[in-house]
């Protein structure tokens, strides 16, 4: 079992380059059909921000990583969003970005295709344009601290978005069910909570990293939830076929929770 120490060492050798060519590269961001993994999570996430009951003035990120792509969706919701991450080495990818230095990673056919299931004939470099003016805070974050942030989110923010990071920065999942409680305390009474993330999965690779993820299954996902207080309102997994096993790490799946934080007494 890997202590709180170990992930942290262990992700000073975290590659953000390495990650996206593992992870956002063919075949498992193929666009061409629905069954490949990245589409399914644009759908998700589409399908439940076109609800229009998720939307607010702020949405904060948790462990957004090298990656935008989550927030693709979200960005017609909100005045703001709020990028986070433990590493400096993703707040400085995300950041060049924001900017459009040259050299980043393409981002345009997801922007493309989360343009083409919403459905609205908008052009692609519109939505990243808004996306780069809203995404305004990159911030550090800790989730294994009770105040991840380091002093209170304000406002609160409306929705929290996390897309496949509590499972990959915690030992075991009594850290897995602490994290997720302290990152609730982000949000708003009454705020959503939006979580994407693997399921069965034990190790990824970034570069020279091989970091561990504590297993999930779908009952951790939903207990996790229950304990720090959110109601599930939508639960949906996918099954990692075969073609997509390349290696680079042991995923069996993916899931995608949508849940909510109780309004106070």
């Amino acid at each position: 079992m890997s202590s709180l120490a170990a992930l942290r060492e262990g992700y000073e050798h975290f590659d953000p380059r390495a990650y996206l060519q593992n992870n956002y590269l063919p075949p498992r961001a193929d666009f061409s059909s629905e069954e490949f993994v990245v589409p399914w999570k644009l759908r998700c996430l589409a399908e439940t921000f076109a609800s229009g009951e998720i939307r607010g003035r702020t949405l904060i990120d948790v462990g957004s990583g090298p990656t935008i792509y989550q927030l693709l969706s979200a960005c017609d919701h909100f005045e703001e969003i709020v990028a986070t991450d433990y590493l400096a080495v993703n707040r400085e990818e995300l950041g060049r970005w924001v900017r459009g230095e040259p050299g980043t990673f393409d981002w345009s056919p997801f922007i493309q295709h989360v343009c083409k299931i919403e459905g609205r004939g908008e052009p692609w470099q519109e939505k990243e344009r808004r996306l780069r003016g809203r995404l305004r805070r990159i911030l550090p974050i800790d989730v294994h601290r009770p105040d991840p942030l380091g002093s209170p989110l304000r406002p609160p923010a409306d929705v929290l978005l996390s897309a496949f990071c509590l499972e990959a920065v915690s030992p075991d999942r009594d850290a897995f069910a602490r994290a997720l409680a302290h990152v609730g305390s982000l949000l708003r009474p009454g705020g959503h909570a939006l979580l994407l993330g693997a399921l069965g999965e034990s190790f990824y690779l970034a570069g020279a990293a091989r970091l561990p993820v504590v297993p999930l299954a779908e009952a951790d996902v939903r207990d996790a939830l229950a304990a720090a207080g959110f109601a599930l309102r939508d639960f949906r997994s996918y099954a990692m076929p075969p073609a997509l096993r390349t290696g680079v790490d042991d995923v069996d799946g993916v899931f995608f929770a949508h849940a909510q934080k109780p309004l106070e007494a």
